[in-house]
């Protein structure tokens, strides 16, 4: 059973960055090398912002990583500012995880499908006709539902979170997105209740197109992120959150991979094996509603002048309600505390 509120992708923003001169992209690489020392900031990127950025990440000791090891980073970072490159519910979900620091964003603009697909009092009022249920909501929703939440759970561990609650017994209310509470049902045969929420970026891979890009490169793995849909989801060599894609990439024993998730990872896929190539999943073909394919727009609002001008201004600053993040970090925390 669904709770019908998928997110429609015509209210999907179509953006496209600027691009930079190479001579004023090297001036302002320089300028937050030096605002970050000076503001004692540290910067987190996720896979799937500007290559330039992740770079930045890396070389002045931040982190390029998942949504929730941004957190954990930050977390355990001695900086006293935060300087999260993503989509807004990661720059809460740091400011959860460490509320006495100062965490900042290059725009607040940044949101995610799945968080929009998931409103607060809608999805409270969801919980109160299901009383009876655990509820286990994705990363990827808002600091006010995560503080409606019993768990909350990444892709890389909630298969394993919620086979561990099925072995209690205990029946789940899961939000928001269907694809992975379906892919994550079907493999531990819980009893789980689905939000119908959905990835602008994932839902768009298509079956058939992917089984005909196959007959081109035969030999080519496939690297699926389980918020894709299930017919996709079944072709793949390897179904996984974006550092378990990364980790296969340099494991498996293919020379070509055909990736299924924003392309975005690709930057860091390059990095982690420079041999291999990476070609994109197609999401074009039958019944195809894409404004967003293969790319987050909110992703690429990230860039690299509005990440200088954060650091210069102070602007763009994550505020999260007292009491909201103190109950949005138990469920956390109960996450945090099953990784080990």
């Amino acid at each position: 059973m669904l709770r019908d509120h998928a997110l429609s992708p015509f209210d999907v923003p179509v953006y496209a960055p600027g691009l930079l001169p190479a001579a004023r992209k090297a001036e302002v690489r320089e300028d937050v090398k030096r605002l970050l020392v000076e503001r004692d900031a540290v910067l987190v990127a996720h896979y799937y912002v500007d290559g330039d950025i992740q770079d930045l990440a890396d070389e002045t000791g931040g982190c390029v990583a998942d949504s929730l090891e941004m957190a954990r980073f930050g977390r355990d970072h001695p900086a006293s500012t935060l300087v999260v490159a993503g989509v807004r519910f990661m720059g809460e979900t740091a400011k959860i995880l460490s509320p006495e620091k100062r965490v900042l964003m290059p725009t607040l603009r940044a949101e995610c499908s799945l968080d929009l697909g998931c409103p607060p009092d809608e999805f409270q009022a969801f919980c109160e006709d299901n009383p009876e249920r655990t509820v286990v909501v994705y990363a990827n929703t808002s600091v006010a539902v995560k503080a409606l939440a019993d768990w909350v759970v990444t892709s890389s561990v909630g298969l394993r979170i919620v086979e561990h609650l099925a072995a209690k017994g205990e029946k789940i209310l899961w939000a928001p997105d269907k694809h992975l509470g379906a892919f994550i049902r079907a493999k531990t045969g819980a009893d789980m209740l689905l939000w119908n929420g959905a990835c602008v970026v994932h839902e768009e891979f298509k079956h058939q197109a992917l089984l005909d890009m196959r007959k081109v490169y035969p030999d080519a793995g496939v690297l699926v992120h389980p918020e894709s849909p299930a017919a996709v989801i079944d072709i793949a060599d390897q179904v996984g959150s974006t550092s378990q894609i990364i980790r296969a990439a340099r494991e498996l024993p293919h020379e070509v991979f055909i990736v299924a998730t924003d392309r975005g990872i690709f930057h860091k896929l390059r990095k982690a094996a420079p041999e291999k190539r990476f070609i994109e999943a197609p999401t074009a073909g039958d019944g195809a509603t894409c404004r967003s394919c293969a790319h987050c727009p909110w992703m690429a609002m990230n860039e690299l002048e509005a990440l200088a001008e954060t650091l210069r201004t102070g602007g763009n600053e994550i505020r999260v309600p007292e009491e909201t993040g103190a109950k949005a970090m138990v469920p956390l925390q109960r996450m945090l505390a099953f990784q080990g």
